[in-house]
């Protein structure tokens, strides 16, 4: 009898796990029921991978979650060391190789920070998080990958002559693709709610523009500047809407030596580290002129806020480019990764011109970020917008060929979106958007902004073609909503990039746009391509898409949460 009973209950184990395995979906299957690593993996964009990298037993999501998450830190700490192996012997390498090895580093170095930060999330708890909470994880999760491909991509760009150090990181760079996107979907699908309706907003706080001074000389004429800087401050952006700043210190940069410093990176070398938001910003006042330096706000440099005074006033410029040696991710004119950076009334220059290929004035992977009425200007890859979450409201961005390009979770709104006349033979797709993986929660979203052509493109007769963009990567996503598209926009309104590629499982979309341009009769035919309603526009909005209502109100910009 006893035999009989457990050969009844073997054989109803074995039916509930053939038909899990054989079911199209794990959705009705309860989060914490243990399966066997074929059954997780399912639901992951590379299974055979997944399943040789999980354990070989039974698990629940988070069980193996958890351990994607460590596997993935010890073999970032790997790469690191690999990639440091490498630069050791450098002088044994040529220089692009070299850059592109310095930018792996610095790109891993950060994704051991985020992973160490994913892991504690996910040790913390075996369950749904908040909208809030799942989403700074993912967001994490899928600048990883974002980093780890650019590094891929500077690595391959590489010719074969780089070097055995190209070859022989090829394969754990592969690997480690893959090992992040399995964490990533293990994440999403065990600890991300299934939509953000109701999502809980931060109490809003009242910030307060502080008069805190650092201890330094300063003379009667940078005292008056100091001064003018806080009434400016208050005039200028403060009043603009119901939130105070906090601003916790001030410094100012002029160049004719009567502020505090003559130059940025001078002024950011003194400004605190791993401040945190409720510390309130370190303000650096940049007064009119042209800056030519490459300025580099690193991680620890967190909630600085640049203040110029105005577009074409205060200007930062620099001309490094692909076509000059540069990589294309250490081009830019102004980098920022450090968190809560904000920049008022400033332009960004690059200034290699349309001939020298890939030329960034800004990068940012800096999540929280925002650019309020700035000024970006370049050709080729002008704004780099890499990783993370970012807000550009009211800004102005010139370019040429994929110039509003990168995987960040971005909203323009508000913004001038200027076109230029490209090389002979070239054509201008506005954006080129790299998301590669389904399961990361970034896209370029352009909202209530106006497209028109820069002077050099309008004088040309329009014999370029311009296009809302093209996918530089396989899951690809931009969204243009409620904006103004003037004439020389071509009728097929999107570019393919190789063929076929990309064309399935892109998402490119429009909602009730405006201007002669806008018209979708003609639109390109793509099974990736929509005309959607208000409801899946929503999505792509500031509150939505970025959840800004619980991080935007506190810098004191403006901005609209929905649809207008």
């Amino acid at each position: 009898m006893a035999s009989k009973l457990f050969s009844l209950v073997a054989f109803s184990s074995f039916l509930i796990i053939f038909n899990l395995l054989s079911s199209p979906s794990l959705a009705d299957v309860p989060l914490n029921t243990p399966l066997p690593p074929e059954t997780i993996c399912k639901s992951t964009p590379h299974p055979s991978y997944c399943i040789s990298v999980l354990p070989h037993k039974n698990a629940n999501v988070y069980d193996f979650g958890r351990f994607s998450v460590q596997h993935a830190l010890s073999q970032s700490h790997k790469l690191f060391d690999s990639i440091e192996k490498y630069l050791q012997t450098s002088s044994a390498l040529p220089q692009p190789a070299i850059q592109a090895l310095e930018d792996c580093k610095l790109l891993a170095l950060s994704n051991i920070d985020f992973l160490s930060s994913s892991l504690q999330t996910v040790n913390k708890t075996s369950g749904v998080l908040s909208s809030l909470a799942a989403d700074d994880s993912q967001t994490l999760l899928s600048a990883i990958l974002t980093n780890h491909q650019t590094c891929s991509d500077g690595i391959e760009s590489l010719p074969s002559s780089a070097g055995s150090a190209i070859s022989d990181l090829s394969v754990p760079i592969s690997n480690n693709t893959k090992l992040y996107s399995v964490s990533l979907s293990l994440f999403t699908k065990g600890w991300v709610p299934k939509d953000k309706s109701g999502v809980p907003k931060r109490p809003k706080r009242q910030f307060r523009f502080g008069k805190g001074r650092l201890n330094l000389k300063m003379s009667s004429h940078a005292r008056a500047i100091y001064d003018a800087a806080i009434n400016h401050r208050r005039r200028r952006l403060l009043q603009v809407g119901d939130e105070e700043v906090l601003v916790k210190d001030i410094v100012v940069v002029c160049q004719d030596g009567s502020g505090n410093f003559t130059t940025i990176n001078e002024a950011i070398a003194i400004a605190p580290n791993n401040s945190v938001a409720s510390d309130g910003y370190f303000l650096i006042y940049i007064t009119a002129g042209v800056y030519q330096e490459y300025v580099s706000i690193i991680s620890k440099k967190k909630y600085l806020l640049f203040i110029g005074d105005g577009i074409n006033q205060t200007i930062i410029t620099g001309n490094n480019s692909v076509g000059d040696g540069s990589t294309t991710f250490n081009s830019a004119t102004l980098a920022v990764v450090a968190e809560g950076f904000m920049a008022v009334n400033i332009t960004v220059r690059n200034t290699a011109g349309p001939s020298k290929g890939q030329a960034v004035a800004l990068r940012s992977g800096a999540d929280l970020s925002v650019f309020y009425s700035c000024s970006f200007e370049g050709y080729q890859d002008t704004l780099y917008t890499h990783s993370l979450r970012q807000f550009y409201r009211e800004c102005d961005i010139y370019g040429t060929v994929d110039f509003i390009f990168g995987n960040a979770a971005v909203v323009f709104q508000n913004c001038n979106i200027y076109p230029r006349q490209p090389n002979k033979g070239q054509f201008n797709p506005i954006t080129a958007q790299g998301r590669t993986d389904p399961n990361q929660n970034t896209g370029t979203s352009i909202h209530n902004c106006t497209i028109k052509p820069a002077a050099d493109l309008a004088s040309s007769n329009f014999t370029v073609k311009t296009y809302l963009g093209r996918p530089w990567k396989e899951y690809s996503r931009t969204v243009y909503m409620q904006t103004f598209m003037d004439s020389f926009i071509d009728p097929a309104g999107w570019h393919d990039w190789s063929g076929d590629f990309a064309l399935s499982t892109l998402y490119y979309a429009e909602y009730n746009n405006t201007g002669p341009g806008s018209s979708t009769a003609n639109r390109v035919t793509w099974p990736g391509y929509h005309v959607i309603n208000s409801i899946d526009a929503a999505n792509f909005t500031v509150s939505n898409f970025l959840l800004g209502d619980n991080w935007v109100p506190q810098t004191g910009v403006p901005y609209t949460g929905g649809l207008i």
